[in-house]
């Protein structure tokens, strides 16, 4: 089992930034990599950004790119989105994943977090 706990959500204006926390905790992560997601009101659950635990390729979704960064910390277990440049669009309640390497689906999720930025 993996747990995973978002921090850092939160009410900021247009333009601004915040920076997203996920703790994750159980397994040992270097066979996993760990995704950001986020779900908007009446819209589909939808793919931020994901970084391999081990290192490696980063991807982002068009809709972010050159705005959010996502990192980890091995030596805290915790994987971060630094979000720039926010613009309304962006609110959504923002959720941490976890799927092995190899596989397809992300099978760990965390409670998420809310972002609300207003225009």
């Amino acid at each position: 089992q993996v747990q995973l706990v978002e921090s850092g959500g939160g009410l900021v204006q247009a333009g601004g930034s915040l920076r997203l926390s996920c703790a994750a905790s159980g397994r040992t992560l270097s066979n996993y990599v760990m995704g950001w997601f986020r779900q908007a009101p009446g819209k589909e659950r939808e793919f931020v950004a994901s970084i391999p635990w081990s290192g490696g390729r980063t991807y982002y979704a068009d809709s972010v790119k050159g705005r959010f960064t996502i990192s980890r910390d091995n030596a805290k277990n915790t994987v971060y989105l630094q979000m720039n440049s926010l613009k309304p669009e962006d609110t959504a309640v923002y959720y941490c994943a976890a799927r092995t390497t190899g596989g397809n689906e992300y099978a760990y999720w965390g409670q998420g977090t809310q972002v609300t930025v207003s225009s």
